[in-house]
């Protein structure tokens, strides 16, 4: 990556299948109705459906719709591969090799485009959590690291949350020279009401962590039910 980073935010889950796409759908449409441009990149993608005729990867649609659709899908996410596994792993298995310079090399893209002043706002999204691998070398916090943006961990609502939330807040700490946490938004993923831990996994996860929790969102939710200052947010400094 060269040069500064742009204002944003690194959206990362507290483990896999937690509906980062769909928290980071809600954040862009936050800003748009702010009134800025936001950008969206997510450096590679698997687990391609088809869809009319076309393999396509159903988080790089809902970033491109959030967003507004005046993004090339190319530059959202410059790699998709069809199996659902770790991105080296899917591309591996079509008998290609992941890039790892170009995960990099398209974050720069974006770069530019605030340079430039075409893009007020970036969104990245990593792939599970932060120890999920991207290829042989890297993790997703490898990626965050260098990225420089703030994290936005979105935790899945569910019974086992706390434990996998702190976990997560420990790696953020730990990993090299530590990587800084805006904020933690709770998910719920099921409209499922058995899960009576659901009810007090807020209140039990805040007396636990001093990273905020900013917001709730429900069960296909189509905004965000509170009002948040992301761009405040995206200044957020890593804690020594």
């Amino acid at each position: 990556m060269n040069g500064k980073a742009p204002r944003g935010l690194f959206i990362t889950g507290n483990n896999t299948g937690v509906g980062k796409t769909h928290v980071a759908g809600l954040i862009a449409q936050s800003l748009r109705n702010a009134g800025l441009r936001v950008g969206v990149y997510k450096p590679a993608a698997s687990g391609l459906i088809e869809q009319d005729g076309r393999w396509i990867s159903e988080d790089v649609q809902t970033l491109w719709e959030a967003s507004g659709k005046i993004w090339d899908t190319q530059h959202i996410c410059p790699q998709t591969f069809h199996a659902p596994l770790a991105p080296h792993l899917s591309a591996r298995a079509e008998g290609k090799e992941l890039d790892t310079q170009l995960l990099r090399s398209g974050f720069d893209h974006w770069t530019r485009q605030q340079a430039a002043g075409a893009c007020d706002f970036l969104l990245v999204e990593g792939a599970g959590g932060l120890l999920s691998p991207m290829s042989d070398e890297d993790y997703v916090a490898d990626l965050a690291l260098e990225f420089q943006l703030p994290l936005i961990i979105v935790a899945a609502n569910r019974l086992g949350m706390i434990n996998e939330t702190l976990q997560t807040l420990l790696t953020a700490r730990a990993y090299r020279q530590s990587l800084a946490v805006a904020g933690i938004v709770l998910n719920d993923i099921a409209a499922d009401i058995s899960d009576v831990s659901r009810t007090s996994n807020r209140a039990e996860l805040a007396r636990r962590t001093v990273a905020p929790i900013l917001t709730h969102v429900p069960f296909g939710a189509k905004q965000l039910p509170d009002p948040i200052d992301w761009l405040s947010l995206a200044s957020t400094q890593a804690s020594a």
